[in-house]
């Protein structure tokens, strides 16, 4: 009985006591941050070009890994009144933690159309490989210089739809990192 509680007792102190070196070096940290941006896409139903707004937060463990997700409102500049907006989220990957930082996500969703003159309108699965590259200006604020997405809307009444298209925007920082990368 008595070496049943002595094992458990160094057990219980083991995580403390493998811990004895400092780190080496250190990241930025995790983070959560949000933005607002412009976009401009080609809507793929009547190849047409379409802008508007969109908002985006990121939610990151450590700063190379995260969950984005999006709502992107496309209802300026359309003809006959097509509009378009999209609700998605998934993982983001920056690829180096330098001022300009590239990244690459993978966001999955839904996708609404407005058909012409008010026709009809429908809600679809979407999903959108995309990349980017923001550029960091302090601790709390980057732009998010470019945002490059092809959307896929496999389940459209009429034959998939494949929206592509820009976006740029700033990014707030709602915690500050540990350090900004240089």
């Amino acid at each position: 009985m008595v070496r049943i509680i002595a094992g458990l007792a160094v057990a219980a102190c083991s995580r403390d006591v493998c811990a004895q070196a400092t780190p080496a070096a250190s990241g930025p940290g995790s983070y959560v941050s949000a933005g607002v941006g412009f976009s401009s896409y080609q809507a793929d139903y009547g190849q047409r070009w379409i802008d508007g707004g969109m908002a985006f937060v990121d939610v990151h463990p450590t700063w190379r890994y995260g969950i984005e997700g999006e709502a992107r409102m496309l209802n300026f500049r359309t003809d006959e009144g097509v509009k378009e907006s999209t609700y998605l989220v998934g993982p983001i990957v920056y690829l180096r933690p330098q001022r300009f930082r590239p990244y690459a996500k993978f966001l999955i969703g839904a996708g609404k159309i407005d058909l012409p003159f008010g026709y009809g309108q429908g809600t679809f699965l979407a999903y959108a490989p995309g990349a980017g590259i923001d550029y960091i200006l302090s601790d709390r604020i980057s732009l998010r210089a470019i945002d490059v997405e092809y959307q896929q809307w496999p389940q459209f009444t009429f034959g998939a739809l494949h929206p592509y298209g820009v976006s740029a925007g700033i990014v707030i920082r709602l915690n500050k990192l540990w350090r900004a990368p240089r």
